[in-house]
C-alpha cells in the first residue's frame, strides 16, 4: 500500500495564488541537484549531498513517490513538499502518523512560498483523507521552520535530542467533521 494509504496518485496539480503543487518532471532535475547539494537548505537536515553525487545518482525524471509535490512559481521549480508515513527515525508518538517535510531554495526564502504550498498540501490531504493527524519535525535552532509550524496550526508533542541537536516534534490536530 502507498505511504498515503488509499489516495489516488497523483492528484490533479494544485494550484494556489502564486503556486502549483504537481508531479516531478525531467526539467526539475537541476533543481532536485541544487536543493540535496545547497549548504544552506541543509543547515539544519545533516548537511548537502556532494553535487557530483546527485549529478551522477539523481535519474533524469526524478522519482515519483505519493505524497512528493513540486512546488512551481511562473513554471519553475523553487521547492519540494513531502507527505510520508513517520518512521521510528522521528519519535514514536509520530510513528504511522504522516509527516510533513518541506525543501526550498534559498532565493524563495521569505515570500511565504513555503506557508502557501504547506497550507495548500495540507488542505489537500484534509480532503483526500479526511481524519489524518500529521507531525512536523525540525530543529529548535531553525527559527523559521518554527515559526512555519506554528503559523500551519503544528502543536509541540516533545523536544528530544537527535543529531547532536534538540529537535522539535509538532503535531497538527485532524480537521473535525462538520
Amino acid at each position: 500500500m502507498s505511504p498515503l494509504g488509499p489516495v489516488a496518485w497523483p492528484p490533479a496539480p494544485i494550484r494556489t495564488e502564486r503556486l502549483v503543487l504537481r508531479e516531478p518532471e525531467a526539467r526539475d532535475r537541476a533543481v532536485f541537484v541544487e536543493l540535496l547539494a545547497s549548504p544552506e537548505v541543509h543547515t539544519y537536515l545533516g548537511g548537502p549531498r556532494p553535487r557530483v553525487e546527485l549529478e551522477r545518482e539523481l535519474p533524469v525524471v526524478p522519482e515519483r513517490w505519493p505524497g512528493s509535490f513540486v512546488v512551481a512559481l511562473d513554471g519553475v521549480m523553487i521547492g519540494q513538499i513531502l507527505l510520508r508515513r513517520a518512521t521510528e527515525h522521528l519519535r514514536p508518538a509520530a510513528v504511522g502518523k504522516l509527516d510533513l517535510g518541506y525543501l526550498f531554495l534559498p532565493r524563495a526564502w521569505g515570500h511565504g512560498y513555503a506557508a502557501e504550498a504547506c497550507a495548500a498540501a495540507l488542505d489537500w490531504l484534509d480532503d483526500a483523507l479526511p481524519g489524518e493527524p500529521v507531525v512536523l519535525a525540525t530543529q529548535t535552532a531553525n527559527s523559521g521552520s518554527m515559526r512555519l509550524a506554528a503559523k500551519l496550526g503544528f502543536t509541540e508533542v516533545e523536544r528530544f535530542r537527535a543529531w547532536d541537536a534538540e529537535q522539535w516534534l509538532g503535531r497538527r490536530p485532524p480537521l473535525s467533521p462538520v
